[in-house]
């Protein structure tokens, strides 16, 4: 088995992966890809994925992108009986319905606000805060009614928006007062303490010395 993953570390949609992988115990062998250096846009890597994002799955010839479509993808092939993508139609349904909402409301009103610091080395628009804390605070008022996302047990909606959530910490977004997903953070990193400094803490960190680098 060969899993290529081309990802940049600094990337949210690519940490997701990750953590499938962390939790799956799959032997990535890891492409870093430096898009503001443009290699993205090579012809090798456009032969790959002419949609030139990352991060980008070549599982044995077959290349996959989109992170919410590798992550569903590595549990079908790779754990199908695992809990993180159940196969009932209706929980299944219930993950697919956060993961498309995590990629088109959630981590895209917080890609939004920070963006202008990575392409314009400018500072973020403040009224672009409160779209995020709108989208926020919709995620905490779900996360009151129960333990994760989707019930009781751990799926990949839970990872996507963690490495959502955690991003937007990264971004010096005050979410203090969303006591609901406060709580949901720390049930998570109980359950995955052995990877969670690793894609978590630090990438926190590097990301946010990274925006601040923009920025100086």
């Amino acid at each position: 088995m060969v899993l290529e993953l081309y990802q940049l570390p600094l990337s949210s949609p690519c940490r997701q992966v990750l953590m499938v992988g962390k939790i799956l115990n799959l032997p990535f062998e890891i492409k870093t890809v430096h898009l503001m250096e443009g290699e993205h846009l090579k012809p090798e890597f456009l032969k790959m994925n002419p949609f030139h994002c990352i991060p980008t799955l070549v599982d044995n010839g077959f290349a996959l992108w989109e992170s919410r479509a590798i992550m569903t993808y590595l549990v079908n092939k790779y754990a199908p009986e695992s809990s993180l993508y159940p196969k009932d139609v209706k929980a299944r349904a219930t993950v697919d319905r956060w993961l498309y909402w995590d990629a088109g409301s959630l981590y895209a009103s917080i890609f939004s606000y920070y963006c202008p610091i990575v392409w314009q080395k400018a500072k973020p628009d403040p009224a672009n805060i409160a779209p995020c804390m709108d989208k926020i605070k919709l995620l905490d008022e779900a996360l009151a009614k129960t333990k994760f996302l989707c019930g009781d047990t751990i799926t990949l909606a839970d990872l996507s928006c963690l490495a959502t959530i955690t991003t937007a910490k990264a971004v010096d977004l005050d979410i203090s007062a969303f006591k609901n997903v406060d709580r949901w953070l720390k049930e998570l990193k109980s359950n995955y303490a052995s990877w969670w400094k690793e894609l978590v803490i630090d990438y926190d960190k590097n990301f946010r010395d990274f925006l601040r680098d923009c920025l100086a």
